[in-house]
């Protein structure tokens, strides 16, 4: 299989990509990430092993929204069926990812636990926040970092490995291995899409708030919330498709930069 090397141009356009395959069909769009919130958060209501299953399945869920970008892409607007169809063909690879990507995020947050105790960890998996003095500690601090650094592996063996075993037939192994390299490869390409992301996601709506808290006064908080909503329902299918634009341009047909 080829890997092509993205310039950090082309990368910071992903965002821009999937914000053009989001505006072929946004209301069938928002429909898939509705489905889709309401499914995990249904699932994760389970008692004991909700939260995990919920984590299992999204590798399975994430073909289906790389599958309604490529119908995009091609011009027509994503039927909610395709939400599901990592879950048609080679379910067991996509499960055997999933179990893999819970298995690294367990070891994730026991090695934050040697910094904070568990605080972090518990916040994660049980939803138990931090007392303000815990927040502010050393040791808190310690275990963000230890998260954010420990994060960028296991991004980059998931990033790319459901699609390559849905649409490329590899086992999960072999999906891990060539997303990594793929991404390693891309470095440059990464740190583009990268800054284009936050800048989209945080730095643009900090900045829209404040501006409104500040013209305000302090005084329209409720105003600040529902312009966070409808920020939110823009955002979440635009940055689906924008991961179907790195695997095109990492994998399939190269566009010109």
């Amino acid at each position: 299989m080829n890997t092509h090397i993205v310039s950090v141009a082309r990368g910071a356009r992903w965002l821009l990509e999937g914000w053009r395959l989001f505006r072929v069909a946004p209301a069938g769009w928002l429909a898939l990430v509705f489905v889709y919130w309401m499914a995990m958060t249904a699932i994760s209501l389970v008692p004991w092993i909700g939260v995990v299953a919920a984590m299992v399945l999204i590798p399975g869920f994430s073909v289906g929204f790389m599958a309604a970008s490529r119908r995009c892409e091609q011009g027509q607007a994503p039927e909610l069926r395709i939400l599901f169809d990592g879950f048609r063909t080679r379910v067991a690879v996509q499960l055997g990812l999933g179990a893999l990507y819970v298995g690294s995020l367990a070891l994730l947050l026991a090695a934050t636990a040697l910094a904070d105790g568990g605080a972090l960890a518990r916040w994660m998996l049980e939803g138990v926040r931090p007392g303000d003095e815990v927040l502010r500690s050393d040791g808190f601090l310690a275990a963000l970092t230890i998260a954010a650094v420990l994060y960028v592996p296991v991004m980059m063996l998931f990033w790319f490995a459901p699609l390559l075993a849905a649409w490329h037939a590899m086992a999960a192994g072999q999906a891990l291995f060539y997303s990594f390299f793929a991404c390693l490869m891309n470095w440059r390409a990464f740190l583009g899409y990268g800054a284009a992301a936050a800048t989209v996601t945080l730095v643009i709506p900090f900045l829209a708030l404040s501006a409104l808290l500040l013209a305000s006064g302090g005084q329209l908080k409720i105003a600040a919330m529902t312009l966070v909503f409808p920020l939110l329902l823009i955002l979440l299918p635009t940055l689906f498709a924008s991961f179907y634009a790195s695997y095109r341009d990492v994998f399939g047909a190269q566009a010109g930069d």
